[in-house]
């Protein structure tokens, strides 16, 4: 005779929540990878509403690369070519994304008149192993503020170190907002930014992008140490399939990510 062996119905609820949990802490997931921005693959993988199951804080880009991406507590913002900052529909696409549930472990105060170089090298003092990923938010005032947005794309792709030559740049002076993004580790090249990758947001949610320089006039960097990595590639292969990814893009990511006109 077969033993019935009843679990009490705590134990089902507490199965339940952790099969819902998708995020762990100290943790940064990412859909898709630089190289493969910089080769051209720009079609929306996934849905923006997806990603936000992965974290409250992060960047990206848009379908089409059609604008920075700002992720900031668990709302996403586009930064488009025009300089209009949006939000966009849960049904919207991103190729590229990196996302955390922003926990930090420390906070470090902002000297006036630190600049972005000034920034990360505050940044690597309070966290200076460099083969670790970190994820970081900067708030404050700015005296200035440089960024960049792209415009939409249309196929056949170019490149974007071609893409990033026709950029809008916007020059902001004291502003207030948020600075988000992430520094990874010089070992996962052709993954992410070797060394940092910060996006802006202003406070009144109507300025952003991509940051080319900035200088604090006050404010303070906290910093979240991360020792997992998960990234996640396109299920579709069709898109990547012929393009090749041996190819080292180090001085095309130089060009594209720092590119100021």
């Amino acid at each position: 005779m077969k033993q019935v062996f009843r679990v009490p119905a705590i134990f089902c609820i507490f199965i339940l929540l952790a099969g819902c949990a998708t995020t762990q802490q100290d943790t940064i997931t990412q859909y898709s990878f630089i190289d493969a921005i910089l080769a051209g693959a720009y079609d929306g993988q996934e849905k923006c509403s997806k990603i936000l199951e992965h974290g409250d804080m992060g960047i990206g880009t848009f379908d089409g690369l059609d604008g920075e991406m700002v992720v900031l507590d668990r709302q996403i913002y586009q930064v488009k070519y025009d300089g209009s900052v949006v939000t966009p529909g849960p049904e919207e696409t991103t190729p590229f994304a990196c996302v955390t549930e922003f926990l930090p472990d420390k906070a470090v105060n902002i000297v006036p008149g630190t600049d972005l170089k000034g920034l990360m090298h505050v940044t690597d003092l309070a966290a200076p192993n460099q083969n670790i990923f970190l994820a970081l938010k900067a708030t404050g005032t700015f005296s200035m503020m440089l960024t960049r947005s792209v415009p939409e794309q249309t196929k056949p792709y170019p490149p974007l170190v071609e893409v990033t030559k026709n950029q809008s740049q916007f020059h902001m002076k004291n502003v207030k907002g948020t600075v988000v993004g992430f520094r990874t580790p010089p070992y996962a090249k052709g993954i992410g930014v070797p060394g940092y990758h910060l996006h802006f947001l202003s406070d009144d949610k109507q300025q952003g992008g991509h940051i080319l320089d900035l200088t604090f006039e006050k404010g303070a960097v906290e910093i979240d140490l991360c020792n997992r990595f998960v990234l996640i590639n396109p299920k579709d292969e069709s898109g990547l399939k012929d393009m090749d990814f041996s190819k080292d893009r180090t001085h095309e990511l130089e060009q594209a990510e720092k590119k100021r006109q």
